[in-house]
């Protein structure tokens, strides 16, 4: 510290010899001469660390939560979380991060989007980018092969992020996944009845779960005449179609991807098709892919799953979609994903897709990539993409100007004259003991009225109010918020009174 004084003093004495020199007008070679000294003290100085500005944001692709939109993500959260715990749902948490090794290879094209991670003592590490990988990983190592679980937590994406449409590079997932072996479709029909039951619970608006299979994706490659290498690849741009043109996707296929025009057209004419259990009739009935052993497999068990569907009656919410092929590598049989839907324009219109809700499918090969024996677990799932739906509700609260309590205060503890905050004390004390969600003012002496103001603004519906009569005759004023009513309670009965006015249960079990 003693050396930058002395450095910052040499700069300013240089400092004011150039500034007296060009005041006096002094010879530009002079001048020129003491201008260098002064620049290379300043270098010597360097910039001093403790007066660096910087700026004050958010990592790109992230964001903060204020306690408002904390409130909707919670209520968000209380729905998927009671629906998956009604369908017999146990919960488990994995590491943020895991072996690169584990992630590699797992997501095709989107493994470049995988966050690596500096050297740990030896070890090469990247965040995870979902959770069903590390699913996978938690099954080999448990030598598991049964389990109905979910696991809500924040993934990571090297992605270039479009946040207005909640697309982050770190976002929470909520999974929903059965694995074990069971007969066909039974645990898949489960799945989509769950997405159904929350983005119906949510009431985000309309939309459409696409099914299609892996299977017969791969059997409808080979018959149109798809090499093997470009199976994956081909599955990329056909993904495409719920956002751009046939003819844009065709032109990505033959003119980057290489593939015959012939081929394409082919491709065309099954990947334009959608429809429900008639098209998978149909389909059954096609004299090239009914040929194929892949394709009549993935048919016959779409077949099945409509059923199924039928008998959970949801069938109506479901498109059998050719043009579906979810990019993941690990797919491995039925995929599936649901869009929100905009009302159409003119009456006869098709509703168009705005986006993608929820995904999933069945990967019955991940685990055993993990297993050094190289044991199958069966497994199929769903997640549900929560920073899309939450954007919704936002964008939907705002527009209504609707309020949204950011507490779950049932009672604010409040006294009428001054000299009373041992009371309150120990009033509000009381009531924390007994499992009441109760506050006071932090102030001695707070004015009767502005501690009415703040149960309105904060949304508490209900003020215990203790005053010196009161405090003589054993009782409490509760006061309702709205209606403005007051009742003496006798001291002994105001946890009860308050739980039965919050519909709070009046045990803690």
């Amino acid at each position: 510290m003693a050396e930058r004084a002395a450095l910052e003093e040499l700069v300013k004495l240089q400092g004011e010899r150039v500034r007296g020199l060009k005041q006096q007008k002094a010879s530009a070679d002079l001048i020129e001469e003491e201008v260098g000294k002064l620049l290379k003290l300043k270098a010597q100085l360097g910039p001093d660390e403790s007066k660096q500005k910087f700026v004050l944001k958010t990592p790109k692709g992230t964001r903060d939560y204020s306690p408002r939109q904390m409130a909707v993500r919670e209520k968000v959260f209380d729905v998927i979380i009671r629906c998956f715990k009604r369908h017999g749902a146990e919960v488990i948490d994995t590491p943020v991060f895991e072996l690169k090794e584990t992630l590699m290879g797992k997501y095709g094209e989107d493994s470049k989007l995988i966050y690596d991670l500096k050297d740990q003592g030896g070890e090469l590490l990247s965040l995870r980018y979902d959770l069903t990988v590390p699913f996978a990983r938690y099954l080999a190592m448990n030598k598991l092969t049964n389990i109905k679980r979910y696991h809500i937590a924040k993934v990571y994406r090297r992605d270039n992020p479009a946040m207005t449409r909640g697309r982050y590079r770190e976002f929470y997932q909520c999974d929903f996944d059965i694995a074990g072996n069971f007969d066909p479709m039974i645990p898949d029909a489960e799945c989509l009845k769950i997405m159904c039951e929350i983005l119906s619970s949510l009431q985000i608006g309309d939309f459409l779960v696409k099914v299609n299979d892996r299977r017969i994706l791969d059997g409808m490659f080979a018959i149109c005449g798809v090499s093997d290498s470009k199976f994956r690849t081909i599955c990329s741009s056909v993904d495409k179609l719920d956002k751009v043109s046939w003819e844009e996707v065709k032109n990505e296929m033959v003119g980057e991807k290489g593939l015959a025009p012939e081929v394409a057209d082919r491709i065309g004419d099954y990947v334009q098709q959608h429809g429900g259990v008639s098209l998978v009739e149909q389909l059954l009935q096609d004299p090239k892919l009914s040929q194929n052993k892949q394709a009549l497999e993935g048919l016959g068990d779409l077949k099945l799953l409509f059923e199924y569907l039928t008998l959970f009656g949801i069938d109506d919410k479901i498109s059998f979609d050719l043009s579906l092929a979810r990019g993941l590598d690990y797919y491995t049989g039925v995929i599936y994903e649901a869009v929100l839907l905009q009302t159409p324009a003119q009456a006869g219109e098709e509703p168009l897709g705005v986006g993608s809700m929820a995904a999933g499918g069945r990967y019955d090969g991940l685990v055993g990539m993990f297993d050094p024996k190289g044991r199958k677990v069966p497994c199929v799932g769903l997640s549900i993409g929560v920073e899309r739906i939450f954007s919704i509700v936002e964008q939907r609260l705002e527009a209504l100007e609707e309020k949204v309590r950011t507490t779950e205060t049932q009672v604010l503890v409040a006294s009428a004259q001054k000299k009373l905050l041992e009371e309150r004390l120990k009033l509000v004390s009381e009531l924390w003991d007994a499992g009441i969600k109760a506050e006071l003012l932090y102030k001695k002496n707070p004015k009767l009225l502005n501690q009415l103001q703040y149960c309105e603004e904060a949304g508490i519906p209900l003020v215990a109010i203790i005053g010196e009569q009161e405090l003589k005759d054993g009782v409490i004023k509760l006061r309702s918020v709205t209606s403005r009513e007051e009742v003496n309670v006798r001291r002994e009965d105001l946890v009860e009174e308050i739980k039965r006015r919050t519909g709070q249960p009046l045990c803690i079990c």
